[in-house]
C-alpha cells in the first residue's frame, strides 16, 4: 500500500509539473509588448503609421478606448521633495545616475513601474520610478535623492536636462509631424501593431522616454 501510495505521489507531481511546463511554455510564446519611439507619418482612421527612430515604418492600430497622453515641457521647479518621478539616467562611476530626462507624474499615476529597470533609449540607460526624497542645489545643477521599495538612487540633473510632465491629451494631437512613444505595442499575425496607449510630445516636443 504504501509502495502504491508513493507511485500515485510521484505521477501526481510529474502531471503538476507537466502541466506547468505547458503554461509556461504557452505564457512565453504570448505576444509581449514593445516600445514604438517615432514620428506620426500618416493617420487613416485608427490607424497610425509611424517613422520609428531607427527609420522603420510601423502601422500601429488603436483600440476604441485608446487613451491618449500629451508629454510637456516644464521646470525643474516643479520637482520637489515627494514629488513621484521617472528618471531615465546613465550610469556614473561613483554609483550614481546623471540624468538623461526627468518624467514627473501626475498624483494619480504615483507608484506606476515603481523600481528601477534598464532602459533602451541609450545603450546603457536605466528607468527608475520613485519618490523624490531629497533636492540639493549644485554649481552645475541639482543632486536628486530618489527612493523606491527596494533601494535608493542619487542623481545628477544638470540645466540641460529634458524635465517633462505628463498631462490629459486627445486624439487632435496625433496628427502627421507629431512625435510620439508607445509603450506597450502587441505585435499581430500580419505584421502590424496594436495599442490601448499612446504618448504624444506636445508643441513640437520629442518625448525623452
Amino acid at each position: 500500500m504504501v509502495s502504491i501510495v508513493s507511485t500515485s505521489a510521484r505521477v501526481f507531481a510529474g502531471s503538476l509539473l507537466a502541466g506547468s511546463l505547458l503554461i509556461s511554455a504557452a505564457s512565453a510564446q504570448q505576444p509581449q509588448p514593445l516600445r514604438i519611439r517615432g514620428a506620426i507619418e500618416a493617420v487613416d482612421g485608427a490607424v497610425l503609421t509611424i517613422k520609428t527612430r531607427d527609420g522603420d515604418e510601423r502601422k500601429v492600430k488603436m483600440t476604441d478606448n485608446v487613451t491618449v497622453t500629451g508629454i510637456a515641457r516644464t521646470t525643474m521647479a516643479e520637482v520637489k521633495p515627494g514629488s513621484y518621478i521617472g528618471v531615465t539616467g546613465m550610469p556614473q562611476a561613483d554609483g550614481s545616475q546623471k540624468a538623461i530626462a526627468i518624467h514627473i507624474f501626475p498624483e494619480a499615476m504615483r507608484g506606476t513601474g515603481e523600481g528601477s529597470r534598464p532602459w533602451d533609449l541609450r545603450p546603457n540607460s536605466s528607468m527608475t520610478n520613485a519618490t523624490v526624497d531629497q533636492k540639493v542645489q549644485a554649481s552645475d545643477g541639482q543632486t536628486v535623492t530618489v527612493k523606491y521599495k527596494d533601494g535608493e538612487k542619487k542623481v545628477t540633473v544638470t540645466p540641460d536636462t529634458p524635465i517633462v510632465t505628463f498631462v490629459p491629451g486627445n486624439k487632435d494631437e496625433l496628427k502627421p509631424g507629431a512625435k510620439i512613444i508607445i509603450m506597450g505595442a502587441t505585435k499581430k499575425d500580419d505584421g502590424t501593431f496594436e495599442t490601448a496607449r499612446v504618448n504624444v510630445g506636445l508643441d513640437g516636443l520629442t518625448p525623452p522616454m
